[in-house]
């Protein structure tokens, strides 16, 4: 059961991972206000537009759109903010930089939600052009995992150290490693941070906390019983206080 691996965490506990991401993912990544204004920019993103975040802070999103993309991204975050979707990804999308030089990227952005469930803010994400082509599996090759990677890649998000995961999962801290290097390698990063953020970007980690694996990045297994003889159900989420995709 997943609720013997996470328990729900406090919210400085949530901020610490979510800050970490933030600052070494290295991704491109921005946070915004309900007007879809830039509120903070992490340090590649200022790189890639050629911008120090003082300057950034305040701008528009759709600002560092080119003008053929703004109408389209602008009605996503619209129905971003009226909350008809969690996310919202476009795959291929022209920016424009401070000396109007462009480049194309995909764009992912999702709500980050307070602790009444109201909207705090948004995060985007972009992944230029030639990062994705070389970074991320085709539609062909889409990445599924086991259960016990699932429950580890969560474990990670959520902040668990190495030692608390091995006790609860019965591995030993060296098989946890060997488990999160997998997961590293299957989604081409380097670091536990980057590891999390892409799992977010590519939406194998459902938005909401605490941090859950979409179902359809989940491998079909069959009834095998569990530790203890029970059988492994991984859908009763409700009842640990998992937030469902």
């Amino acid at each position: 059961m997943r609720e013997a691996v996470l328990t729900r965490p406090g919210r400085g506990n949530q901020r610490e991972v979510l800050r970490s991401f933030f600052d070494r993912s290295g991704m491109c990544m921005a946070k915004l206000d309900s007007d879809v204004r830039l509120i903070e920019a992490n340090a590649d993103f200022s790189r890639q537009f050629g911008r120090p975040p003082a300057e950034l802070n305040g701008t528009r999103f759709c600002e560092l759109l080119h003008q053929d993309a703004r109408t389209r991204v602008d009605e996503q975050f619209t129905r971003l903010l009226d909350q008809q979707h969690p996310r919202f990804t476009e795959p291929m999308i022209t920016f424009q930089q401070r000396d109007s030089a462009i480049f194309n990227g995909e764009l992912t952005a999702f709500t980050v939600r307070g602790d009444g469930g109201s909207i705090d803010s948004l995060m985007a994400l972009i992944y230029p052009a030639e990062g994705s082509r070389n970074g991320r599996p085709s539609a062909s090759r889409k990445l599924l995992l086991t259960d016990l990677d699932a429950r580890i890649l969560e474990g990670v998000a959520a902040g668990v150290s190495t030692v608390h995961l091995a006790s609860k999962l019965y591995l030993s801290r060296g098989g946890i490693e060997y488990h999160v290097d997998i997961l590293m390698r299957k989604l081409k990063v380097n670091n536990r941070p980057a590891l999390v953020s892409k799992a977010y970007f590519m939406g194998v980690l459902c938005q909401g906390w605490p941090p859950h694996v979409h179902p359809d990045y989940l491998k079909l297994a069959g009834p095998a019983p569990a530790r203890g003889g029970r059988p492994a159900a991984r859908e009763d989420t409700a009842s640990a206080g998992w937030v469902k995709c």
